[in-house]
Formats: C-alpha cells, structure tokens, sequence
C-alpha cells in the first residue's frame, strides 16, 4: 500500500464514521426512536446515543486534518497549489466541526440535566435544537462527501 492510499483510507474511513454516523442516526434511527418509545425513553435513549457516537466523531475530528493536510502535501505539494475543492472541503470541516463543538458543549449538559432532573419539555425542547443542528451537519457532510467524489469537475 502506497503512503498516498493508506492516508487516503483513513481519511474516507474518518469522514465515513462521522457522516454515516449522522446518517444513519438522523434517517434510521431518529424515525424507529420515534415510533417505538415514549418521550422519557427516547430521550435517555439519545443521550447514550451522543455519549457514544461523539466519542468516534472527536476520532474523526483529529484524523481528518492530520490526513487531509498529508493528502494535500503528497497529492498536491502543498496547500498553495491545491485546488479550490480542496480549500471549500477545508472550510466546510471547520463549520462542521464549530457545529459538533457547540452541540456537545452546550446543548449535550443541557439534555444530560433536563434527562436526570426528568424535565421531559425541556429535555425535548434541547433535543429539537440538537436535530436541527446535526440536520445541518449532515448536509454540509455529504456536500463535503459530494465535493470530494466530483474533483475531476474543479
């Protein structure tokens, strides 16, 4: 394996954990969380949920610009020269990464305490702001997946 394909492979296996991840959670999982359990339920359901999954996002958080700038400097010689993609994908994993920092530090202790205080409107108000906010994570991931599959356009 060439060093430009184990980086590469590690960069997509970051980037697939972490935008998979919302995937599945906001198109599977979500919608089942829904259907099958109470407010009460779903609500501790999800907090186990973060707790776990957010653990494998900081994963991806720290590989990702550790092997995006390697990709950059084996593919590319150096940030200067690489293309507009490349730049946009850069810009678009610190907002990603501003988003996930802003929901697991502030509005994470916020469903924490409302789950372990059993403020259920409370709990649910958080959680709504905690989905639209991966909501739109999501979007901006698979933009970067989307960015990343079509560089031969830029």
């Amino acid at each position: 394996m060439t060093l430009f394909a184990f980086i590469y492979t590690l960069h997509l296996l970051a980037a697939l954990t972490w935008v998979g991840g919302m995937f599945f959670a906001w198109m599977v999982l979500r919608p089942a969380a829904v259907t099958a359990l109470e407010g009460p339920a779903r609500l501790r359901l999800w907090v186990e949920v973060f707790q776990r999954f957010f653990v494998w996002v900081w994963v991806a958080v720290v590989i990702l610009p550790i092997s995006g700038t390697g990709l950059i400097h084996v593919r590319f010689a150096g940030f200067e020269t690489a293309p507009r993609y490349v730049q946009v994908m850069m810009g678009l994993y610190v907002v990603m990464t501003a988003l996930f920092i802003r929901i697991q530090g502030l509005q994470l202790p916020s469903l924490r305490n409302a789950v372990v205080a059993q403020d259920w409107p409370a709990g649910a108000a958080v959680l709504g702001r905690i989905r639209r906010l991966v909501g739109i994570n999501l979007l901006i991931g698979l933009l970067v997946v989307a960015l990343g599959a079509a560089r031969p356009m830029f």
